[in-house]
């Protein structure tokens, strides 16, 4: 088996990755929530949590040439510390990462002779929990070049037209990011849905999504129209590809994963840059989750007792039973025919018939589970 130390691979990617804040406590901002009655959800920072996560790929039925790419994490910030993988596999394997982001991977070749190609991946990563103290804003530490690096357009999130429209409705006559951002926030809760009969995550084609009027989506979908609404009204913001490990310790039973089997466990989170704050966690797409899915009930509002009190965390803060693989779009695969993907959060394949599908782990024949490390 061979092992490799994660590194990010761009210095901007680093730059910008070790501006990540962590504080303590949340504000009483935007929505009103319910006074009583409600479940608790309060991440906190401070108590590092170790994983260890494998992905073993089986590729049942090769079809000449197959190749494999395998997302490694590559976050390294105050809130998780990417360490060491390791690997094996019959094929030929080696590191590489997207240029522009510093997304790593691991790119394994089977040539037509292999009959059953495999690989077998497995990372060892830090997290905590993240919450932000609003009392505390430093001095302004407002970086030029992270701003404009991180209100670009991309494929998949346009920053003019429609997109532009939409988020300048919603902001109204907010003046500072802080207030662009909640109203953005609330927006996204307010007018976006889950829906879950979306493939995995979603696509994310936000353009699409505000012209045909269909806001129903899943987390890729919701939190990149919220971070592309950010960021065509001048906020930096990103979207943090990841995987949830293990199951909340606040009792949400959708805001956790089964390390026992993590097929369909990737999710996406989002981030901001604020003047005096730096990077912030947000997760609208998480609350719609909880309002669509945790009960029987589809509940309707942010100020019912069971989801109050998670619209008002995910403001800030989010839990640490989820580890980020990067926050690249519009990744280009290495040594790939195909295009371009969106983004690089799933086991991805192909042979001679073309792209495996990655939304069908049983077919694709891939598995995923994680196991906590106990000092």
């Amino acid at each position: 088996m061979t092992t490799v130390r994660t590194a990010p691979a761009r210095r901007i990617f680093v730059q910008q990755m070790a501006a990540a804040a962590a504080a303590v406590a949340l504000p009483s901002l935007g929505t009103a929530y319910a006074a009583t009655g409600e479940r608790r959800f309060a991440p906190q920072a401070g108590q590092w949590r170790t994983f260890e996560v494998t992905t073993r790929v089986d590729i049942a039925q090769a079809d000449g040439a197959t190749r494999v790419w395998l997302p490694i994490p590559s976050v390294n910030t105050g809130w998780q510390q990417s360490l060491e993988s390791a690997y094996s596999s019959n094929g030929v394997a080696r590191m590489a990462d997207d240029e522009r982001y510093g997304a790593r991977m691991l790119m394994v070749e089977f040539a037509p002779s292999i009959a059953q190609p495999h690989v077998e991946l497995t990372s060892r990563i830090m997290t905590q929990d993240r919450s932000i103290d609003w009392s505390a804003r430093r001095t302004a530490n407002d970086d030029a070049a992270i701003r404009a690096y991180w209100t670009a357009a991309t494929e998949l999130l346009p920053t003019g037209g429609i997109v532009r429209q939409t988020a300048r409705a919603a902001v109204g006559q907010a003046r500072t990011d802080v207030e662009k951002t909640q109203r953005i926030y609330d927006w996204i809760i307010a007018n976006t849905f889950r829906e879950p009969k979306v493939k995995g995550c979603g696509e994310g084609d936000i353009q699409t999504m505000l012209e045909t009027g269909n806001l129903g989506g899943k987390c890729a979908d919701l939190n990149a129209l919220f971070v592309g609404m950010c960021r065509a009204v001048g906020v930096p913001a990103r979207d943090v590809y990841g995987l949830r490990l293990v199951p909340s310790a606040f009792g949400y039973k959708e805001l956790g994963g089964n390390p026992a089997s993590l097929k369909g466990a990737q999710h996406c989170r989002a981030e901001v840059w604020l003047s005096g704050y730096g990077w912030v966690a947000m997760d609208p797409a998480d609350v719609t989750k909880v309002m669509r899915q945790e009960t029987a009930e589809w509940i309707k509002s942010p100020a019912h007792p069971v989801v109050a009190p998670v619209a008002k965390a995910l403001f800030g803060g989010w839990e640490g039973n989820w580890m980020a693989y990067n926050v690249a779009h519009d990744v280009v695969l290495p040594g790939s025919t195909g295009p371009k993907i969106g983004f690089l959060m799933y086991p991805m394949a192909e042979n001679a018939a073309g792209r495996l599908n990655h939304y069908a782990p049983d077919d694709f024949r891939y598995q995923i589970t994680a196991r906590e490390i106990k000092a």
